[in-house]
């Protein structure tokens, strides 16, 4: 068998990093750790190939090559779904879809020849021995929960890590909480599955032995979701490997706000060089927090748990949301106001929307609010539904929000809030080094000359200087994520980001 599997093009999205990527010469921010790891479960004489569409064309010849094209994606990539499913059809080539994509919404995607949904550890082997005996079946699912210790190595040798700014690890699956809108309980449940030491740091030295010496997301939805093995098995061997190894990844994952509780935790993380974590803060509305049960955030002064993490050398990326039944017409400058005090750098603000498979959508369906557009994409100014407050209200007050913290002033005047409250471990002092030369010099040129704000960025490298010289690489590198946030910001809505 010849396989070419396929992860579709990544749009320009606030995660995508696709112009602040463009500073140090990367095609993308993650690779396609689903289908490299799929890759790894299928037999070993087989021919693969991987195209990941973000960091490569896929061609008509890729396509003509193969017996089988593997496609897995996530709802945000749908329209590029499509196009590679017409492709595959116009030259015969069958078509072989998984992943969460799929898994929630098969039924409008026509043209696949096999649905290998849910967890692949369960479902492709049936597929394989299906396929092999002659009788392949249309659909394969299941409502069992994989072992994730038997999950393989990904298959790392399928794409060229250069083209990357990141690498990825996955240590657990599920989350122990129940937010309504979230989809995570029902693509991976509620009791989290982990792998155990030695098979992670398998993975890490997987990734060492390739050469790779940068990031490495530790991409599970709730990090913390097992503490108790975390502090007694996981972390402890990944701070003695990271001193073996003399800290060659710098990592970062999700976790539910309730790390800033368990100091012993935040201790061990950032000894295991830990350095950032994605929090989702959602919203200040109390009774916002109670309609979504994200009860974890609840009655908590969540700026001084924010400052906390950040305290404990963490920097803290945050999700909100806008768009709730309970919140109030002061929603928008309560949020901005959270925002900018709290010091989170990189705030992702997206509008509530319903993933098919959630409380939330089985909520809605049941009042007859859903609507039948689900973009995958929560800061494109879309809603998949009847919202209670004044659409237009809603959108014109969301978009004041992103024209606002990604504004120049307000976004460099939040760096500089961060930093004050931000204490890493591991601080050095700068010394410039020569593959830093080449993004500083392009971020002075589009930021310091070419951008109109550019007064405020020169600003901010001063005051980093003078007060904190050894976060100077931190200070440009938030500089360049907000160039990337002002570009998406102004595709979503039409105006440049001035204020």
């Amino acid at each position: 068998m010849r396989i070419l599997l396929v992860y579709p093009q990544y749009p320009d999205t606030f995660w995508s990093f696709k112009h602040a990527l463009k500073f140090i010469s990367k095609k993308a921010a993650f690779p396609p750790l689903g289908l490299l790891t799929v890759a790894a479960m299928l037999p070993k004489e087989w021919e693969k190939k991987l195209v990941d569409m973000s960091t490569a064309k896929l061609s008509d010849g890729d396509i003509k090559w193969a017996d089988y094209v593997f496609i897995s994606a996530m709802s945000v990539q749908r329209d590029s779904v499509r196009d590679v499913i017409k492709r595959c059809r116009k030259f015969g080539v069958k078509i072989v879809a998984g992943g969460p994509l799929f898994t929630t919404g098969h039924e409008e995607f026509d043209g696949v020849d096999h649905f290998v949904l849910n967890e692949a550890e369960i479902t492709l082997p049936l597929f394989l021995e299906d396929l092999n005996n002659g009788c392949a079946r249309h659909i394969y699912t299941s409502d069992e929960w994989a072992d994730i210790k038997t999950t393989p190595m990904p298959s790392w040798e399928l794409i060229d890590m250069k083209k990357y700014s990141t690498m990825s690890v996955q240590y657990s699956r599920g989350c122990p909480f129940d937010c309504e809108f979230c989809d995570i309980i029902v693509l991976n449940g509620h009791v989290p599955r982990t792998k155990g030491k030695d098979q992670v740091l398998e993975e890490l030295d997987a990734l060492y032995k390739q050469g790779w010496r940068s990031g490495v997301f530790i991409v599970d939805d709730n990090f913390i979701g097992n503490k108790r093995k975390l502090k007694a098995e996981i972390l402890p061997v990944i701070i003695e490997w990271m001193e073996k190894k003399k800290h060659p990844f710098s990592l970062f994952t999700e976790a539910s706000i309730n790390l800033s509780d368990d100091e012993e935790l935040m201790q061990l993380m950032v000894k295991a060089n830990f350095e950032t974590v994605f929090v989702g803060i959602e919203t200040t509305c109390e009774e916002s927090l109670s309609e979504c049960g994200k009860f974890q955030n609840k009655d908590r002064d969540l700026i001084a748990s924010v400052k906390k993490l950040q305290n404990y050398g963490l920097q803290v990326q945050g999700g909100f949301i806008i768009g709730f039944d309970n919140d109030p017409h002061t929603i928008f400058e309560n949020q901005i106001s959270f925002i900018q005090r709290s010091g989170i750098v990189t705030a992702m603000v997206g509008l509530l929307n319903a993933p098919p498979g959630t409380k939330l959508y089985r909520r809605l369906k049941n009042e007859n609010r859903l609507l039948p557009d689900f973009s995958g994409d929560n800061t494109d100014c879309s809603m998949n539904f009847i919202p209670r407050m004044d659409y237009k209200t809603l959108i014109d007050g969301y978009k004041e929000v992103l024209n606002t913290i990604y504004s120049p002033k307000e976004y460099y005047e939040r760096v500089k809030i961060f930093l004050k409250e931000y204490k890493p471990l591991r601080a050095k002092a700068f010394h410039p080094q020569f593959g830093h030369l080449r993004p500083f010099a392009r971020s002075v040129w589009f930021l310091g000359i070419k951008e109109k704000g550019r007064k405020y960025y020169w600003r901010l490298l001063t005051w980093t200087l003078l007060r904190r010289p050894r976060s100077f690489p931190v200070s440009v590198t938030l500089a360049i994520y907000g160039f990337h946030f002002r570009k998406v910001v102004k595709g979503y809505i039409g105006v440049s980001v001035l204020k």
